[in-house]
């Protein structure tokens, strides 16, 4: 398997991971929702969760890819405030935990150019 074919299904492999994680352990992504949203936390938590499992879903299909990776780039913009809402809550923490809430600020940048290559690489396959 080319590493352009393993691309999508590495990205919905990621996707999957995260959506589950949402479902598994809800608690740790309720604390980066953003007040400013509506309702509950846990409820964005699950959507959340749901949107990322639908997205590796499409990911993993031929026939949907170049829009679900396309969707999956909208989707790691969408989440950014939720990030920097963590490295700002976290910023009295251990340097350990500290760093990985900052280390996933500039993330969000490879991954919305990835979703953009895998969608690229998509383009006129049915």
């Amino acid at each position: 398997m080319s590493r352009s074919e393993r691309s999508p299904l590495l990205l919905a492999g990621l996707l999957a991971a995260a959506g589950t994680a949402h479902f598994a352990v809800p608690r740790q992504f309720d604390h980066t929702v953003p007040r400013s949203l509506p309702g509950s936390p846990r409820t964005w938590t699950y959507a959340s969760g749901a949107v990322e499992l639908a997205l590796a879903a499409g990911l993993a299909l031929p026939r949907t890819r170049r829009t679900a990776a396309l969707a999956s780039a909208a989707f790691f913009v969408g989440v950014f405030p939720a990030n920097v809402k963590m490295a700002v809550d976290w910023r009295h923490r251990p340097a350990p935990q500290k760093a990985a809430a900052l280390a996933r600020l500039p993330l969000q940048v490879p991954l919305v150019l990835w979703a953009r290559g895998v969608a690229r690489n998509a383009e006129g396959r049915p």
